[in-house]
């Protein structure tokens, strides 16, 4: 197939994609019709004919995640053009911050699927619109991965410095929000004003928000030769890593910004408040050259604290799933924002940690299946629960609170990830049946996706009209890499993820 596929495109450039064939029909992209139409004109062709089948299929996935991507720019472009998100069944658009959200996340996504107008266009928004001298409240973490890592993310890929110079511009309007008692930052910063807060009702910040900022503000002293970005989120990463409270290597979802310690210490989970923080330990490490051996210490530790402490599987069928534990109980429920987890996994083992991460990787993958498979539209809840003791035969629960799907990107990042290490084709079908899943029952005819209420009723999943950035900026760049054939695209051995898909170069060695 490989060879097939050689024969029949350019070689890659240095930047940017390779150029994909392009098909005669590109609106006839659902597989089944591009392998049928080929049987039908192929089928005295023998062994030729199955190539060609196996090359149209290949490309046809790529192909469909573009088509996918156009027509969620087609609804942001028509009725949310340089605001933050779209909301595709009212045709309007929704506000966080006022600074385009949508647009910048999807930079490099529109770069990296070829879509050169697209990309055009947007640049000419970030050129002529986009200014962050706004009296405006942003949250840190998430304008650091979004927009400081879209812009730095976007500059390495094309070279164009508009993006640097923007980057520049934000996160020197976030640096206020390390001007705290304990150093460790607000969660909220005015751009404008040059002020920032904890939220209303705490002076806590959440952990992982404070400790997933590290590879954007490294990244950006590295590039401007500034110290300051990487001095603040280096003395968060110092204080973490010797604070009292942790429980095998596990931390606490709170940490206090005025004495810089854990709060609310008994609660300790791999989902929502905590996650990115394991996620960013591997990913410096990797960024810096594998040089920096606390970072790799904690995250050994924090692996085995996982295995020790949330580690369960579920009856009947033994699905191994990573629990929350509060207060010294465990609670059998997983986010599926913890399904990033086995990609992290296989990242890791990909660059020498122990082969048992792999394992553990390939038994949270069929568990992440799951809990798409089972479901009735096919996607996944936002929470699932599991059964230590079936009662009912099913080995996943999920409460009505719990059934929205927010067009998340978790699992099909880890699918990306074991596909790359073990080009086992499976993950490729399972990346597959869920973009049939977000086209069957989520995708607006006028433009855009919608996020879901029901994962559970494929009659009515009940759309939320929200498209999150993440679905440009994530989702489908993961689903697209996932079906690409060129590894050499965004190479692992050369550029690390961070939390919101943004490739970011690993650091040339200076030895």
């Amino acid at each position: 197939m490989l060879g097939c596929l050689n024969l029949q495109r350019k070689p890659p450039s240095k930047r940017g994609p390779p150029v994909l064939q392009k098909r005669g029909n590109v609106s006839d992209w659902q597989v089944k019709d591009g392998e049928e139409a080929i049987v039908k004109r192929d089928e005295d062709g023998g062994k030729e004919a199955k190539t060609v089948i196996r090359f149209v299929k290949a490309v046809d996935r790529v192909e469909a995640v573009r088509e996918a991507f156009r027509h969620a720019w087609k609804g942001y472009k028509a009725f949310a053009w340089g605001h933050d998100e779209l909301k595709p069944i009212s045709k309007t658009h929704g506000e966080w911050f006022g600074l385009g959200l949508t647009l910048i996340d999807a930079l490099d996504t529109m770069w990296i699927l070829g879509l050169k107008d697209e990309f055009a266009e947007a640049r000419k928004w970030v050129e002529t619109e986009l200014s962050f001298s706004k009296n405006v409240d942003v949250n840190l973490f998430e304008s650091t991965i979004r927009i400081l890592g879209g812009l730095l993310s976007t500059y390495h890929l094309t070279g164009d410095t508009l993006f640097l110079d923007k980057a520049k511009d934000i996160g020197f309007r976030l640096m206020p929000a390390f001007k705290t008692p304990s150093k460790i930052p607000y969660s909220d910063v005015n751009i404008g004003k040059g002020t920032a807060h904890p939220p209303r009702w705490t002076t806590d910040s959440t952990v992982a928000e404070v400790t997933s900022i590290q590879l954007e503000f490294r990244e950006l002293s590295r590039l401007t030769q500034d110290p300051q970005y990487q001095n603040a989120v280096e003395e968060v990463t110092r204080q973490v890593h010797r604070l009292e409270g942790k429980r095998d290597g596990l931390v606490p979802m709170f940490i206090n910004t005025n004495s810089g310690k854990f709060t609310r210490r008994g609660a300790f989970t791999l989902g929502a408040r905590a996650d990115s923080y394991y996620e960013y330990l591997l990913k410096q490490w990797l960024q810096g050259g594998k040089k920096e051996t606390e970072l790799l210490e904690d995250y050994l530790q924090a692996i085995e604290g996982v295995r020790k402490n949330l580690l369960r599987q579920t009856s009947p069928s033994k699905l191994t799933f990573v629990g929350e534990l509060s207060n010294g109980h465990l609670n059998p429920k997983m986010d599926h924002l913890v399904c990033f987890l086995p990609g992290t996994l296989a990242l890791g083992a990909h660059n020498g940690l122990p082969a048992d991460h792999m394992d553990l990787a390939l038994q949270l993958m069929e568990t992440c299946h799951q809990m798409y498979a089972q479901m009735e539209t096919g996607l996944s809840p936002e929470i699932a629960h599991f059964n230590l003791q079936s009662s009912n035969g099913r080995d996943i629960d999920v409460k009505p609170a719990d059934r929205h799907n927010l067009l998340r990107p978790e699992f099909i990042e880890s699918l990306f990830y074991m596909y790359r290490f073990t080009k086992d084709s499976k993950y490729r079908d399972w990346g597959w049946d869920i973009l049939q899943s977000f086209n069957k029952y989520t995708r607006v005819p006028s433009g855009g996706y919608t996020s879901i209420g029901n994962v559970r009723d494929p009659v009515n999943p009940a759309p939320r009209d929200k498209m999150e950035s993440f679905f440009l900026g994530e989702t489908l760049k993961y689903l697209f890499l996932l079906f690409s054939d060129d590894s050499e695209l965004i190479s692992l051995d050369k550029y690390i993820f961070n939390t919101e898909a943004h490739p970011l170069p690993i650091w040339p060695s200076t030895s």
